[in-house]
């Protein structure tokens, strides 16, 4: 499995990169107004150092404007990948994008049907939200299940990216399934360091230690 950061916070991005932890990463206008800095600026200095795919979203809602906002976005970096969001209008945008060999990273998807759709116009990437799906009582992990199973029914290329991964037993649960890449936060990301054992167990090697160094 491939882990991405879901973050344009640049600092975060080289510390987890240094860990050897991100393969890709990322972004959408929320995340970029956050850390209140220029969109495109942030955008190249991110692809400078990270060799994965690094996904920037339209904010356009019909499929010509979201495919001009696709050719602009593609000069900033080697490794840009479109995120368009699960609309008729995305779909197209997607399918011609799709021709013109620009990956894309279907986005806001809740359904297996979505994913399917997303599929066979072509996408680079799918991205069903897991956290936001449990937030309204639904099982979110369900979902990449049925998605490895549709796509692996039909030898669909398109990737499952679970995306709104809110804890460590989500990124668990989905590489048990199979997703392709999680995309996780930093504070996330984080935390799958952290066992009570290995905490107790390096500072019982630690004290041991002192004995033997004074």
């Amino acid at each position: 499995m491939e882990f991405f950061i879901d973050t344009a916070n640049v600092d975060e991005i080289k510390k987890l990169n240094d860990m050897g932890l991100v393969d890709g990463v990322t972004t959408n206008p929320s995340l970029i107004k956050k850390i209140g800095r220029d969109h495109c600026e942030t955008i190249k200095e991110i692809s400078s150092f990270i060799n994965g795919p690094i996904s920037v979203e339209v904010i356009a809602i019909d499929s010509n404007s979201m495919i001009n906002e696709a050719e602009k976005y593609v000069k900033w970096g080697k490794n840009i990948v479109i995120k368009i969001p699960m609309t008729p209008e995305g779909m197209k945008a997607v399918k011609i994008l799709t021709k013109k060999n620009i990956k894309t990273n279907v986005t806001l998807v809740f359904s297996a049907m979505q994913a399917l759709i997303a599929a066979k116009a072509g996408a680079t990437y799918v991205s069903p939200f897991v956290g936001r799906l449990d937030d309204i009582g639904h099982s979110g992990m369900e979902l990449v299940a049925q998605i490895r199973e549709v796509y692996d029914n039909y030898e669909f290329e398109t990737k499952i990216l679970a995306a709104s991964l809110r804890h460590p037993a989500h990124v668990l649960e989905s590489a048990m399934i199979g997703a392709d890449v999680a995309t996780i936060p930093p504070s996330t990301m984080l935390k799958l360091f952290k066992h009570s054992l290995t905490d107790s167990g390096l500072a019982k090697f630690l004290e041991d230690a002192k004995s033997w160094q004074k």
